[in-house]
């Protein structure tokens, strides 16, 4: 501003140079000569004017900015200093952020490993169960688990092969010679996940037919199989290794149910079979009870024998105790006789000696009173006291 204001002063001094050179060069009268120089001297006054107030805006301005610096830096500080504590509390929170996004990528990177083993063990599961040879080997592997898990060793047998050829997956031995149960673990899957796989009426009719023809199939081939007169039970057991498809069986084909109730094939799930083992077992342990009887009664023979030494010589030790006590008893009188007797003693009354009587001719004295003694020493006298 100040260099604005001083460059139109000199603007104006420069014109006024150059009107008055004008005028002169155009000879002029002395009056417009006086005239020119006085406008010259006013501008001169008011150019010295200009520049003091030039200089107190100057100073002024100067004074201002030094001002407005101190000001404008005291704000940069302030604003430096919260900038640089918002920073920092940005970069803490980022931190924290950064931290807990860690944690949160370490905990979906473990689930997420857990999902791809999960997937992988899906995916074996799968495949297992595509394929018939590992899909029966499934099923079979579950019906020998339960097996094994409730029967004592020895009383089934795998793959046993009977008489006709044929090789049941389990055999069973009953108590009380009794011929053995044969269990199935072959089933249908491929016509039973047709028949959950088909969503269209046609399609799903389709496949129910089919899965109820490979059960009768199975069922019929379990009946002609296993089931030999004399050498196995008359009923068998067909494992199916899913609650949710023996559910779904019982719902939605009663008529295979009838037929393999009528062949004596009895349908059972896992918690079925573990049931039906949990009963052969108490069955086992009953007839094994039954074989020890005779050991068991000797045993209680045993210990009758052992108690009846044990009343006799309670009884004798009894005898010995009553004798004890009549002894006891005995002692005690004695003792209270003792005691009578010396109460009778400490109530004995001793009279003073008296001076012996000098001898005349006289009579003899008459005798004593009863219960008095005299000596020559002096008389003693008793006092008889009453026993209690």
């Amino acid at each position: 501003m100040v260099l604005m204001a001083a460059s139109c002063v000199f603007g104006m001094l420069l014109m006024l140079f150059l009107m008055l050179f004008l005028m002169r060069l155009s000879g002029g009268s002395g009056r417009q000569a006086e005239d020119a120089e006085a406008r010259m001297g006013e501008l001169m006054r008011m150019q010295g004017e200009m520049q003091g107030r030039l200089s107190a805006m100057g100073e002024t301005l100067a004074a201002r900015q030094v001002e407005l610096s101190q000001v404008v830096g005291q704000r940069l500080d302030g604003m430096t200093h919260r900038i640089g504590a918002t920073i920092t509390e940005q970069t803490r929170s980022t931190h924290d952020n950064l931290r807990q996004l860690q944690e949160r990528l370490a905990v979906i990177d473990a689930a997420q490993n857990n999902i791809q083993s999960l997937s992988k063990d899906v995916v074996g599961l799968q495949a297992i169960l595509s394929n018939k040879q590992t899909r029966g080997a499934f099923g079979q592997g579950r019906m020998e688990a339960i097996v094994s898990d409730g029967l004592p060793m020895g009383a089934f047998e795998f793959q046993k092969t009977l008489s006709n050829g044929s090789r049941p997956d389990c055999v069973i031995r009953m108590p009380n010679s009794l011929p053995p149960l044969v269990i199935d673990a072959k089933f249908p899957l491929e016509a039973w996940n047709a028949f959950r796989e088909a969503a269209a009426p046609e399609a799903r009719r389709a496949a129910s037919q089919q899965f109820r023809r490979d059960m009768e199939v199975h069922i019929r081939d379990v009946s002609e199989k296993y089931l030999i007169a004399g050498e196995t039970q008359d009923t068998a057991f067909l494992f199916v290794p899913s609650e949710s498809i023996f559910a779904e069986i019982h719902e939605h084909f009663e008529g295979v149910i009838q037929k393999a109730q009528r062949a004596r094939i009895v349908i059972v799930s896992p918690s079925l079979l573990m049931l039906s083992i949990q009963v052969i077992q108490a069955v086992l342990k009953d007839q094994r009870m039954r074989e020890q009887a005779h050991l068991i009664q000797g045993e209680v023979a045993l210990l009758m024998e052992d108690l009846g030494r044990l009343d006799e010589r309670t009884r004798k030790l009894q005898s010995h105790f009553f004798a004890a006590q009549k002894d006891v008893e005995q002692i005690v009188t004695s003792t209270e006789k003792l005691g009578r007797r010396g109460a009778r003693i400490e109530a004995l009354e001793l009279e003073a000696p008296v001076a012996a009587p000098i001898p005349h001719a006289g009579p003899t004295p008459a005798a004593p009173a009863s219960g008095a003694v005299e000596s020559r020493t002096g008389s003693l006298r008793l006092r008889v006291v009453d026993e209690d």
